[in-house]
């Protein structure tokens, strides 16, 4: 779906649903119209509005008559694609199924499987619905692809909390205004509260936690097993693992560490920043690890520095969150729970939970396997940018780096006769000559009557 560059979809018609909280489809919006595309938006609650309030279809129906409105939207208004970001809500599973049936490109977008620099679109799915190969042999086969320079976004942070509490507030604020809506999390204006709070648990944790990242990186060095825990709600929980949420996941993986792990070790639980403001499981880890008579050999961890804690654990256990993608790529051995498109033999560990603890130092995932699953990745997967802040240096509103090149198609001039061509251009002559050929060896075809 990337791989043309954001220029595939000149010509196409549109049609944006629920994008990420803030502005970004409104600027994508923009972009898509900038390269001929026709664009069409669809807002469900006033947080969708606040950030596409013009030039949008405010859909005021109840969710039981939304099926009916999305086969009526897509069939009267021409639709070639279908934008949406996350595919487990309910109101995009009911769109992705239309679309399938009305024969629709459909384009996902989702946070980045590569953090913190990128983001996720992809066609027909993502996470567990990808449909990413999922055998070595694949990569291995494929010749190296060559991908641009990563360009560094920087702090995101607080993008992200603005636009979160202002959505939640807008959106709970303005529930009169679509009464029938039904979010797939709740959305009241007590919502922008957790948001508050997450910036005051940032602030608490790193003085809390202060001294602890030494700890680790020197007294327990190679000697922890890093367990990076994932948002309580997220749908790679409930729909992509077999786990019902993270407190079974917390149950499950301390009760084997303390059979099975070797006595010299320790295990850490690191909190998710997204769910900062939501969860806390100190009083859960401390109450099984005490069951399970583990004493001190149970860290939790909020807002440590997750590269250097990489660099130093001995094993790392997730159920499918993206961190696992960031272990392999420190070579860090990587234990799976759940389902990730990553969870492949070279690059993941092959044996159960209850084994990993003493086996994962002789599991270091396949360096050059993984150099060829992150270029496929990006290459057909990842945008470098963010939802949240854009990058000024890219030419898009959106802030988005398209196509392998890293560079706009107004910046690549080639010489043509007397004249400096873009590469679009070119291609459009190449293909027109091609077809002039083509039509000219036709016409000079001897005429078969049969």
């Amino acid at each position: 779906m990337i791989i043309k560059g954001i220029e595939a979809f000149s010509g196409k018609r549109v049609l944006l649903l629920q994008g990420p909280v803030g502005p970004f489809f409104r600027r994508l919006a923009s972009d898509l119209r900038n390269v001929g595309a026709d664009v069409f938006k669809v807002n469900f609650n006033a947080g969708d509005w606040l950030f596409y309030p013009k030039e949008a279809i405010n859909y005021r129906g109840s969710m039981e008559a939304w099926p009916a409105e999305i086969e009526r939207l897509v069939t009267s208004l021409h639709i070639d694609v279908v934008f949406l970001f996350g595919d487990c809500r309910p109101i995009h599973r009911v769109a992705h199924e239309v679309a399938l049936r009305f024969d629709i490109e459909i384009g996902v977008f989702e946070e980045g499987y590569i953090r913190p620099n990128y983001v996720t679109l992809e066609r027909s799915g993502v996470n567990g619905y990808s449909l990413q190969p999922n055998t070595p042999e694949y990569y291995i086969r494929n010749r190296p692809i060559e991908v641009p320079k990563e360009k560094q976004l920087g702090k995101t942070f607080w993008p992200m909390v603005l636009w979160g509490f202002l959505y939640f507030t807008v959106g709970g604020l303005g529930g009169l205004f679509f009464p029938r809506y039904r979010h797939h999390r709740p959305l009241t204006v007590l919502e922008a509260f957790p948001w508050i709070r997450s910036v005051w648990r940032k602030f608490w944790y790193s003085m809390k936690e202060k001294g602890v990242l030494d700890e680790l990186t020197e007294i327990w060095n190679k000697r922890f097993f890093l367990v990076p825990l994932q948002v309580h709600n997220d749908a790679q929980i409930t729909e992509h693992s077999r786990y019902a949420d993270i407190e079974a996941f917390i149950h499950d993986v301390i009760a084997s560490f303390a059979r099975y792990a070797p006595d010299d070790t320790v295990l850490v639980f690191k909190h998710h920043p997204m769910d900062r403001g939501y969860t806390d499981y100190s009083v859960l880890i401390r109450q099984v690890s005490e069951r399970k008579k583990l004493g001190g050999r149970v860290f939790y961890l909020h807002d440590q520095h997750l590269p250097t804690l990489l660099n130093h654990a001995l094993g790392v256990t997730v159920i499918n969150s993206t961190v696992g993608l960031s272990a392999i790529h420190h070579g860090v051995p990587t234990k799976v729970c759940g389902s990730a498109i990553y969870d492949m033999a070279g690059l993941t560990s092959r044996k159960s939970l209850d084994r990993f603890w003493s086996t994962a130092q002789s599991e270091l995932p396949d360096a050059a396997l993984y150099g060829r699953f992150r270029e496929y990745l990006i290459a057909h997967t990842q945008l470098n940018g963010s939802f949240y802040k854009a990058m000024n240096d890219t030419g898009l509103q959106s802030g988005l780096v398209w196509s392998a090149s890293a560079q706009r198609p107004e910046q690549q001039w080639i010489p043509v006769g007397n004249v400096a061509v873009g590469i679009p251009q070119v291609r459009l002559l190449v293909e027109s000559e091609k077809m002039v050929r083509e039509m000219r060896v036709r016409a000079n075809r001897p005429v078969v009557v049969q």
